[in-house]
C-alpha cells in the first residue's frame, strides 16, 4: 500500500514508519517537525490547505494514497496549555480526516489513547482488567480530545458507509532504551498506578497499526493496544489489593498479565505483542 503517516517523527511514528516500510509498503511521513526528504514532508496539520494538498499529490513523490495513519498530536497532558492542546489536536484530526475523505482514502487508522479509559484512575476503574466495554471517562483536556476524535470518527463512517476508521487506544509508548528506567518504580507501586502499570513497546504499536490497516472493515472500531505484561515485578494480585481494594476483578489476573485488556485486539486484529521489558 501507499501509506501516509502523520506524526512520523514521533516515538511511535518512527517505529510505525520503519515497520511499514520493512513490511513492503511505500510510506510518506508527514510532520511539522523534522526535515523534508525523499520520504518525509513538513506540513502544518492545523492548516487544512496544506493537508488536503499533500494528501492529493506532491510533485513527483506521489499522486495519492491507499491508506492513512494519523498519529500526530500534542501527545500528553501538560505539554502545552489546555486550550492549545484542544486547538491543535482537534483541528489537526478534523483536517486530516476530512482531507483524506476528499482524497478518496478509505483505510484510516488513528492514534487514540488509554487515557479515555479514565486515567489517571484517581477515581478507580469500574473493574479490572479494563476493556473497551464501558463508556469513555476523559479526565484531562488531552483525553477529552481523544474522546471527541473517536466521536468524530463514528460520525464520519456513518456519512460514508465505505469508510473504515480504526482508533487504537495506545498505552504509554516505550522504546527499548526506556527499559533501563523501569527499576525506578519497583519499590513504589503508586508511581505507575495511574495507568494500571501498563505500557506498549513502540514496535508492537507498529504491528497493531499494520494489522488494523490490513483488516480495514467498513465502519468504526476501537482497540486497547498494550504490551502483554505490566511494568512491575510484583504480582497483579498484590498490586490490585494494595492500590484498588474493592474494585471488581473479572477473571484471572495472571502473575504479570496486562491489566489493560488486549483480548479484543487479539481476537479481532490478530494482534500479539512480541516485546517485553523483561526480555531487555
Amino acid at each position: 500500500m501507499r501509506i501516509a503517516v502523520t506524526g512520523g517523527n514521533g516515538k511511535l511514528g518512527r517505529a510505525v514508519v520503519t515497520y511499514l516500510r520493512e513490511s513492503g509498503h511505500e510510506v510518506l511521513s508527514i510532520d511539522r517537525v523534522g526535515e523534508r526528504s525523499e520520504t518525509s514532508v513538513v506540513v502544518d496539520l492545523t492548516d487544512y490547505g496544506q493537508v488536503v494538498d499533500v494528501l492529493h499529490g506532491l510533485d513527483d513523490r506521489h499522486n495519492g494514497f491507499d491508506a492513512l495513519v494519523h498519529l500526530a498530536a500534542i501527545p500528553a497532558p501538560g505539554l502545552a496549555p489546555d486550550a492549545e492542546t484542544f486547538r491543535n489536536n482537534m483541528l489537526s484530526t478534523y483536517n486530516v480526516l476530512q482531507a483524506a475523505r476528499r482524497a478518496g482514502i478509505k483505510r484510516i487508522v488513528t492514534a487514540s489513547s488509554e487515557t479515555v479509559l479514565g486515567l489517571p484512575f484517581e477515581t478507580p476503574p469500574p473493574y479490572i482488567p479494563v476493556d473497551e466495554e464501558y463508556d469513555t471517562r476523559p479526565e484531562s483536556t488531552y483525553s477529552l480530545t481523544k474522546h471527541l476524535e473517536e466521536e468524530l470518527e463514528r460520525k464520519l463512517v456513518r456519512w460514508d458507509p465505505e469508510l473504515s476508521i480504526t482508533a487504537l487506544r495506545f498505552s504509554n509508548v516505550m522504546s527499548p532504551e526506556d527499559y533501563a528506567g523501569f527499576s525506578a518504580w519497583q519499590d513504589d507501586a503508586s508511581i505507575r498506578k495511574w495507568n494500571l502499570w501498563g505500557y506498549i513497546d513502540a514496535r508492537d504499536g507498529a504491528q497493531a497499526v499494520l494489522r488494523a490497516l490490513e483488516l480495514s472493515r467498513p465502519g468504526f472500531d476501537m482497540f486497547i493496544i498494550a504490551a502483554a505484561d505490566t511494568v512491575m515485578e510484583r504480582s497483579n494480585e498484590s498490586l490490585v489489593a494494595e492500590m484498588f481494594p474493592g474494585v471488581e476483578v473479572r477473571g484471572d489476573l495472571g502473575e504479570h498479565d496486562t491489566l489493560l485488556s488486549i483480548a479484543k485486539a487479539r481476537r479481532v486484529l490478530g494482534y500479539e505483542p512480541r516485546y517485553s521489558w523483561r526480555d531487555a
